[in-house]
This record gives structure tokens, sequence and C-alpha cells, in this order.
């Protein structure tokens, strides 16, 4: 039987990192076939993704990782007014060596019975199509977020269009092709109303999803039907495949957490009542003002529930804390104790109120609520050094969404479960995977 091996560019940053492995690992689990060469981008602020990158080659014999060189990164100033044009100006200056090292592959196998069948890249690598088009490889987009946010990156350049500027909070509410309800600028990402590059790095990557063979989105049939049936009716977009959810349930750890804190994480839960425990989670970059962490800290002690925090710290170098107890009210840890962990990192879970901070959560958050009914909306639109979140909100939806008999929380319970079988034999997204390996290893 002949090989086929498939060459990944994952995004720069854990999340994208992690996401575009995960589904190597499903790809690989569904056919015997595969072998997988990822290209790694070293992240200079990220230097933890290393030790990542590293335990995973040593756990998946079938995932070959090739570490690329360093090159000079953009002006670090450019990160704190546009992580976007950032990532995307770091992903175009790694295309020389993406080229010469896809040369090597091919040639390194011109004389064995292992053929590249196909060139998979993060959204964020799109500029990559290029190069795959110049081995004649079928290129695929994966896009580690949901048919939502594919849904607006595929009007953005009509959009741009008709109105060649950033957008403004002010705008009036979007049409945007599969969403039921129109939609408030004031959800849209941080980006597209970014005049220092984000709006114009958005536009440039969301001009390139029509050269792709195919996208692959992180979600599945079941949660997002709608907005998947509008992408099967356009011609013009290229096929779409919903394999999600792509989830790092069983993989490496997150270089951020020892062995220790996760066992004494996971041995805390389980001696706590099942369904009771509030996780507070914010994303990767996702950190607060002094202020704000007063406010949270006091609502969720107020709420009454037990809870675990992964409490972030900012990422600039004038950091405002680094010490829980700098920001935190006084004598909270006293009062918590038993109730409530606080951590850096922690793995995953369920139903979610929205407090939006970077990023496309405002647009997640938006698509949770008032698309999917999933999640009880405390914000729709807050933003990093947006109106502080009082106490009392948060005490509220906190309550809200942690009531047994909530309608929110049924409804996730019943997600959850087509999420589990959409990913098994004969689910939706194990079938999508299956066409997905088809279309890629007969393009050529």
């Amino acid at each position: 039987m002949k090989k086929e091996e498939l060459i990944f560019v994952p995004g720069p940053g854990f999340g994208h990192l992690a996401s575009g492995l995960e589904l190597a690992k499903r790809l690989l689990d569904h056919d015997d076939r595969l072998s997988i060469t990822a290209l790694v981008m070293n992240v200079p602020f990220i230097p933890s993704i290393n030790s990542y990158t590293r335990s995973l080659a040593a756990s998946q014999p079938h995932i070959k990782l090739v570490d690329l060189p360093q090159v000079d990164p953009p002006p670090p100033e450019l990160l704190t007014i546009s992580p976007e044009a950032y990532i995307c100006d770091f992903v175009e200056s790694y295309i020389p060596h993406v080229k010469t090292t896809v040369t090597d592959i091919i040639s390194s196998l011109s004389n064995s019975d292992v053929r590249v069948a196909g060139f998979i890249v993060d959204f964020f690598c799109v500029s990559m199509i290029d190069i795959a088009n110049e081995f004649s490889l079928p290129p695929y987009i994966f896009v580690t977020s949901n048919a939502g946010f594919l849904g607006l990156m595929l009007n953005l350049p009509k959009r741009h269009d008709e109105i060649s500027e950033v957008m403004q909070m002010s705008d009036p509410d979007s049409l945007v092709p599969g969403f039921f309800n129109p939609v408030p600028a004031r959800v849209f990402p941080d980006a597209v109303f970014n005049k220092h590059g984000g709006y114009a790095a958005y536009v440039k990557v969301a001009q390139r999803f029509k050269d792709g063979k195919g996208i692959i989105v992180n979600t599945f049939a079941e949660l997002e039907p709608f907005v998947l049936r509008s992408f099967s009716d356009d011609h013009r977009i290229p096929p779409v495949y919903p394999v999600g959810p792509v989830l790092h349930l069983k993989g490496q750890p997150h270089p951020e957490i020892n062995q220790d804190q996760l066992d004494k994480i996971m041995k805390w839960l389980d001696e706590q009542p099942q369904s009771s425990v509030v996780f507070l989670c914010f994303g990767s970059f996702g950190s607060f003002s002094p202020p704000q962490v007063k406010e949270i800290a006091l609502g969720i002690e107020q709420s009454g529930f037990r809870f675990l925090w992964s409490m972030r710290f900012p990422h600039s170098p004038s950091n405002q804390f680094m010490n829980p107890e700098d920001v935190l009210p006084e004598g909270f840890l006293e009062r918590i104790e038993g109730r409530g962990i606080m951590c850096g990192w922690a793995p995953q879970g369920v139903p979610i109120v929205t407090l939006p901070i970077y990023a496309e959560q405002q647009l997640n958050a938006f698509t949770m609520v008032k698309e999917l009914g999933l999640s009880v909306e405390l914000k729709l639109d807050s933003r990093v050094g947006g109106d502080l979140v009082t106490a009392d909100e948060m005490a509220k939806s906190v309550i809200c969404v942690m009531q047994s008999d909530s309608e929110v929380r049924k409804k996730v319970k019943e997600m959850s479960e087509k999420g589990r079988k959409a990913v098994m034999d004969g689910g939706s997204s194990f079938t999508s995977i299956t066409q997905l390996i088809q279309d890629i290893t007969g393009n050529n």
C-alpha cells in the first residue's frame, strides 16, 4: 500500500500549534497510510513551545517535527499595537525556510514508496499557499476557531471591496452570511478596528481563503448547521470540512504546568460534587487590570460556588503584578480556602459565562449566547482596558449558569454529547475527516 506524506504548517502560538498537531493525530488515527511532517516556527515570545514540541515528538512516532531556523522577528512594538500584523509578518519571514524544507522533504522521498500528497496550513499561514502551488501540492487551510469566525473571514474581502476602510465600533449591525442574527460591530475581533496593520492583516489573510483546495474548521455539523449549510450553498467557497471538536484531551500536558500541580487540581476536582465547580479561564493571553481582578474575586466569592481560577498575568515587560496576593482583595485567599483553587493553567471544561477580552472571543461570545443559546451573557463586547465588570454582575451570571435546572445547562449537556458522537466512528466529523483524506490523497 502506497504511503502518503502530509506537510503541516501550524500557526505560531501554543493554541494554534496544539490544535494543528491534534488535527494531525486525528488524521493519523484515521488512516495508517499517512505520515506527517510539521514545520514548527520558533516563537520568540513563547519560549515554552520548544519544550512542548520536544515532548510531543517523543510521544508521536508518525509525526516528524522540523524546527525551522530562527528568523529576525518584527519590531516588538508591533506586537503591542497589532498582534495580528506581527503574526502575519512573522509568518511571512519564514517563507524562504519553509520552501527550502519542503524542497528537502520532497527530494528525500523521491526514491521511496512515500508520496507527498498535501499541504495543510494554519489560517494565519496562508501566505505559504504559494509554496504548495509551486510544488503542485493541494493546499488546505485549517481554521482553529469555529464556523462563525470562518463566516466572518469569508465575508471580509467582499466588505473590503465595498468599503476599503477599517471598521468602526459605531458601524451598523452587519448581515454576515451564516448568522441568523444581525451581528453588532462591537463583537467583531479587535483586528478589524485596528488602523496600525491589524485590519490590513485580516483582509490579507481572508483574501487567500479562496485559494485553498478546502477549508478544515474546528466545529461539528450538529453545533453550527446553519452556517455550514451557507458555505455549501456558495460555489465560490472551497469545500469546508467540519472535523471538530479538535480537543487536546490526551496529548502532551501544557508546558506551563508541572505534574504535581496537575495532580493536585485533579484530586481536588474529584473530591467536589458533580457539576459544582466554576472554572474561570480567559485564554492564554487573558489577563486583567488589578481593579478588574478584585471585582472578579469578589463576584466569585459572593456567588458562593466552588471555583478553579486560571489566573494569567500581563505579558508586557511592565507587568503590573505577578503574585495573585498583590491584587486580590485582602483576606480573599483565607476566606476561600478549601472552596477554591488559584492556578496558572488548568485543563478546560463546560457551561460558559461570557467575558471576552481579545482575538475573536467577542464574536465567539455572540455566537454562543445569541446564535446557539449555549452560554450565559455577562458581556459580549468587553475588551482590554474597557469598562469594569462589577462583582454583582459577575455573581449574578455565575449563579445563573450554575443552577442545576437552567436551560443553558441542559442544552450544553445535550450538545456535549453530540460533540462526543461526532468524532466517533460513523459520526459527522469522523465522516468529514474520511472525506478530507480521500480528497487530499486523490488530488494529485
